[in-house]
């Protein structure tokens, strides 16, 4: 089946095939023709990375496309604005060719009156988060009658991120309203089942289950609390890991500590988290998705604050080519790790997750090292592993136990002070770069590429020894030539003796040069 054969208008299509997307998939194949014939309430769960924006987005636009005199306009609340800006650029996309549909996002960190303004101009497609949507529709910036389609997507995280008294409030508001409703999630939990009761008349479920989970492999490795630190430098630094790679911790300080203990052997890494500016998180995302750099950080903090819960890195943000998903924390639910690995193998295409579990005998051995949501590992893996086959996997510890002194001492350079002063300077930097920068690089974006956020933060000495691994540590397998990374750098005395020596070793070879 094609999306000439589901009956979508040319327009879309041709914008589609300039974005690569030629054929639909399971999912909007079964969703699509629901929503456009019989114009149901639709519930779809489907595995992260299926293709369930484009299954509500081009039909409503199909809708909107052949009712074009109608004031009706589509509200999709999301649960981050990281989502949200994704939303905003797939609709940039694929409304190439239909200029006369026009969308706003307003689930940035945005004055009320900002927001109030971009309303002014009625648009076909208001993105917001709970918060948002709520905000405009009690200022009546937003209207209560012409809403014609509601979409609540990663419904089964809404409720999970602090969301469930806004919910509340939009449900007493539009409670005259009759729109079309879609809920969109990977899971049907509780939290799906209980926004189908308070929103949903008579609908179609639309279950697929997925190949793509054939093309996911998914492991997890039993290991203390500092061999962690141990596995992922042993990892990343031969190269075990081919591709991008998407690491996730539990606590922002420990994003920053992975940060400077990673830099010091030369591995160049960003780190996304909710106390960066909204434009920052949106163009650090951009920037590994355009493979500026090839590792990224993310928090994924279990008990975010009020201020924070619009922050969302593993809910629903489509992340280009990640090659794997490690979880250096494993989360604290089941939940959480199916949106966490379902940042790879998008698409159809292959990927890996792999998970550290701290055993319950290890957690606590050392102090600094430690995590709080380490204490659950084995609980979280245990129900994970009732709905998931992930299989463990073991290192070869002998081999792996040569590189110990040099993670070691790396480690033990990474003191609090500088994991306190690492999150302010990037912070400073990071708030400078989207206020004060923000119009320059409205009208320079090619300097926008400069602001790379993957840059040494320098808050560690520098032992250029630790970016170099010695030939006698490589294993057989792994064995090849050494490829310094920096040259290494004489001191200015080594320079001039050397200089004095070489021109000495001149002089005595001179065969014009007699004896005295």
């Amino acid at each position: 089946m094609s999306f000439e054969d589901i009956g979508l208008d040319p327009r879309l299509t041709q914008a589609l095939t300039t974005i690569g997307v030629t054929e639909p998939t399971d999912v909007q194949q079964a969703a699509i023709p629901l929503a456009l014939n019989d114009r149901k309430d639709v519930i779809a769960t489907a595995r992260t990375g299926s293709g369930k924006t484009l299954a509500y987005l081009l039909p409503i636009l199909q809708i909107m496309l052949d009712d074009s005199d109608s004031d009706g306009y589509a509200l999709i609340i999301v649960p981050s604005r990281e989502l949200a800006d994704q939303i905003y650029r797939v609709l940039v996309d694929i409304t190439k060719f239909a200029k006369e549909i026009n969308f706003v996002n307003i689930a940035p960190k945005l004055a009320s009156d900002v927001r109030a303004t971009l309303l002014q101009t009625p648009h076909k497609i208001v993105v917001a988060t709970p918060s948002s949507a709520l905000e405009q529709l009690e200022a009546q910036n937003l209207g209560f009658k012409n809403l014609s389609q509601i979409v609540f997507d990663e419904a089964d995280l809404l409720s999970a991120y602090g969301y469930k008294q806004d919910l509340d409030q939009l449900r007493q508001l539009l409670e005259s309203s009759r729109p079309q409703v879609w809920l969109m999630g990977a899971t049907l939990g509780e939290d799906v089942q209980e926004l189908k009761a308070e929103w949903c008349r008579k609908p179609v479920t639309v279950n697929v289950e997925s190949t793509s989970d054939e093309n996911l492999k998914q492991y997890f490795c039993e290991c203390s609390e500092i061999d962690k630190f141990l596995l992922i430098y042993v990892i990343l630094k031969l190269g075990l890991i081919q591709g991008k790679t998407l690491v996730f911790t539990n606590e922002i300080d420990r994003a920053y500590r992975l940060r400077l203990f990673l830099e010091q052997f030369g591995i160049k890494a960003a780190v996304l988290n909710s106390e960066l500016p909204q434009e920052s998180r949106v163009h650090i995302v951009q920037q590994f998705d355009r493979n500026i750099y090839n590792l990224l950080i993310a928090t994924d903090e279990p008990n975010q604050s009020s201020e924070s819960r619009d922050y969302g890195v593993s809910r629903g943000v489509d992340f280009k080519n990640v090659s794997c998903v490690l979880n250096f924390d494993l989360p604290q639910s089941s939940k959480a790790y199916t949106h966490r690995v379902g940042r790879t193998a998008r698409a159809n295409q292959k990927g890996m997750a792999l998970s550290f579990v701290v055993p319950k005998s290890e957690f606590g051995k050392h102090k600094i090292a430690s995590c709080k949501s380490c204490k659950r590992d084995e609980k979280v893996l245990a129900r994970v592993r009732r709905k998931i086959e992930v299989h463990p996997y073991k290192f070869d510890m002998q081999q792996i136990d040569s590189f110990r002194y040099r993670m070691e001492d790396a480690f033990r350079a990474v003191t609090k002070s500088a994991v306190r002063e690492a999150r302010v300077k990037e912070l400073k930097q990071e708030i400078v770069a989207s206020t004060q920068l923000q119009r320059h690089f409205e009208e320079n974006p090619d300097d926008l590429a400069a602001l790379r956020h993957d840059a040494d933060l320098h808050l560690v000495r520098n032992n250029r020894e630790l970016k170099n691994v010695p030939a006698y540590l490589l294993p057989n397998t792994a064995a090849r030539p050494q490829v310094l990374l920096h040259a290494p750098v004489k001191s200015k005395f080594k320079q001039r003796r050397d200089k004095k020596r070489t021109k000495a070793r001149r002089g005595s070879r001179n065969p014009l040069k007699f004896g005295r």
